[in-house]
């Protein structure tokens, strides 16, 4: 018995030491992530799980490689607000060298738990803009504006960054580079690599979080899921405009030809994620409504005799709505040339080729029905000289002869009542 308890009391000794002993020995992990694209839904997304991801696994810091343009208001909103609410110190870190921080990229790197950038980038051009890329009036501009600066000014001040040039980046649209950004007190510091951030940043006390213990971390880098993806992939403009198009001819293949089903079901997917894209994008309703012009004109077509006039029109306003659809948002939010000529031309082309085979079964004699019957001709099997039967198309009629007829003569159908014929007699 007394050895029993001998050993209980080693054993109460020795696990606490060991349970301290795993704890410090456990391995560090920082986790990153790389966001390279305008800010929409799919990167919010991405961002959000990833800082779940890092409060779940513990680790002891998460550092997202920043390079935008900017993006939609609302995604930036939520972004600042899951930097805020996370458990694990955040860094943003605007790399590599050539990259920025613009528009909604400057509230996401000043809100970061510690903002970086590497040499050769720069952060500002905050001016908020219209879903067109362009100015909006006066009146709801100023409100805008007015809302933009004070959410930018709460940001920097929380974070003791320099208010007056968050302000500034908003109102003026200024951009400086990272060392600029640094002597402004706008960011935290100026690090080469990730491996010279990470020894900067090694031993920093984060206010209401974790001191940062990164010396000798493992980097993990978190990958997208395919929903991600998927959203990141449909918000990019090229994407955007061929999602677009394919809708619309989709729902046209559909009208042109009622019961086909499938082109219509997969226009209506696509005309959604079309639509799904557009709201993260400087879209311009003039272009919008353009090609929506462009596919009545090519219907019209089909009902209205133009001689062509109708399908050329159609195809000068699907190229001026297709260079319209994003503008004034710089390079990035513009479709590809390589992407919108080739899509004009095919567009065109099958728009066209639909017209010509309707207009074509429209002028075209019917091939079946009481119509199909008309003017073929057939074989008189019984007859009494004015009535008889008759062999058409492999089937007997009724028959009523328009001038007396013999078994075995040729006659030609002029006319069909239900289910008699009317025939005259073919010489020879």
């Amino acid at each position: 018995m007394r050895w029993i308890f001998l050993g209980c009391l080693i054993l109460s000794m020795v696990l606490p030491n060991a349970a301290v002993s795993a704890e410090t020995n456990a391995e560090k992990v920082v986790m990153t992530v790389s966001v390279a694209d305008p800010i929409g839904p799919g990167v919010t997304e991405f961002i959000e799980d990833s800082i779940k991801k890092a409060s779940d696994g513990n680790a002891a810091a998460l550092i997202i490689l920043l390079d935008t343009p900017g993006g939609a208001v609302e995604s930036m909103r939520l972004i600042v607000q899951a930097m805020y609410a996370s458990l694990v110190p955040v860094v943003v870190y605007v790399w590599p060298s050539g990259a920025r921080a613009a528009s909604a990229g400057v509230m996401i790197t000043m809100a970061a738990d510690i903002a970086a950038m590497a040499p050769g980038t720069n952060i500002g051009a905050a001016h908020p803009v219209g879903a067109g890329g362009e100015e909006m009036g006066q009146s709801m501009n100023e409100k805008v504006l007015n809302d933009m600066v004070a959410f930018t000014k709460g940001i920097a001040k929380r974070r003791g960054r320099n208010a007056e040039w968050a302000e500034k980046a908003v109102r003026e649209s200024v951009s400086v580079t990272a060392e600029e950004a640094l002597k402004l007190n706008v960011i935290d510091l100026v690090a080469k690599d990730l491996e010279d951030l990470i020894a900067k940043v090694d031993g920093r006390e984060i206010q209401g979080k974790q001191k940062l213990q990164l010396k000798g971390a493992r980097i993990v880098e978190i990958e997208p899921n395919l929903r991600t993806r998927i959203l990141k992939v449909i918000s990019n403009p090229n994407i955007a405009y061929l999602l677009f198009m394919i809708g619309l001819a989709g729902l046209y293949f559909e009208l042109s030809n009622p019961g086909a089903i499938f082109p219509g079901v997969i226009g209506a997917i696509a005309l959604i994620l079309a639509f799904f894209s557009f709201q993260t994008l400087p879209v311009n309703i003039a272009g919008i409504l353009l090609i929506l012009l462009s596919a009545i004109l090519f219907i019209l077509e089909i009902k209205v005799t133009s001689f062509g006039m109708l399908s050329v029109a159609g195809i000068i306003t699907m190229v001026l709505g297709s260079l319209m659809l994003f503008k004034g948002a710089g390079p990035q939010f513009q479709v590809a040339w390589s992407v919108l000529i080739p899509t004009v031309l095919a567009f065109s082309g099958f728009f066209i080729a639909v017209v010509s085979l309707v207009v074509r079964a429209h002028h075209h004699n019917p091939y079946t029905g009481a119509e199909g019957l008309i003017g073929e001709i057939g074989v008189v099997k019984a007859s009494d000289g004015q009535r008889g039967k008759v062999l058409v198309h492999g089937e007997l009629w009724q028959a009523r002869f328009k001038e007396p007829a013999a078994v075995g003569d040729s006659v030609e159908v002029e006319a069909v009542d239900r289910l008699l014929v009317t025939v005259k007699k073919v010489n020879g």
